[in-house]
């Protein structure tokens, strides 16, 4: 079994897919764009977080995490215009907009979970004699010898 497969936010937003894209294979009356664009946004969330999961570094991982949430922001706006052209019942879309909801705290308590990498900044060697001007992480550290 994979990592990002024992996490309970990644089962919850699996299992939401399947009961999406069910619902989008069996409804005709969408807007193949809206179909099309929600099916991708769902699926968006269980790839980055399992993308995510398999990242070493962890900013990477908060990255995709991120991306991830995105993507259920996404598919709550899709839904909202679901709703709003009565398209989708009000009940399904409560039952899908919960879910979600669920799975936007999930990730966020996952990013605020994935601690920061120490800044490593202070442990530079000290410049040779023969240095002058060494670029650290976008910034210019010159260094004078007396």
């Amino acid at each position: 079994m994979f990592d990002f497969e024992k996490l309970t936010v990644y089962q919850k937003a699996n299992n939401l897919n399947i009961t999406i894209l069910k619902y989008l294979y069996r409804t005709k009356i969408i807007d193949p764009y809206l179909k099309d664009q929600l099916k991708r946004a769902t699926l968006s969330i269980t790839l980055n977080l399992a993308e995510g999961t398999g990242r070493v570094s962890k900013a990477e991982k908060k990255r995709f995490y991120t991306i991830a949430r995105s993507s259920v922001f996404e598919c709550v706006a899709i839904l909202d215009v679901l709703k709003g052209c009565q398209i989708m019942e009000e009940g399904l879309f409560n039952e899908f907009y919960s879910g979600y909801e669920e799975l936007s705290k999930m990730l966020l308590a996952l990013f605020r979970n994935t601690k920061a990498e120490q800044s490593a900044h202070y442990l530079l060697p000290l410049p040779s004699s023969h240095t002058k001007g060494v670029r650290v992480a976008g910034t210019s550290l010159d260094f004078v010898r007396n």
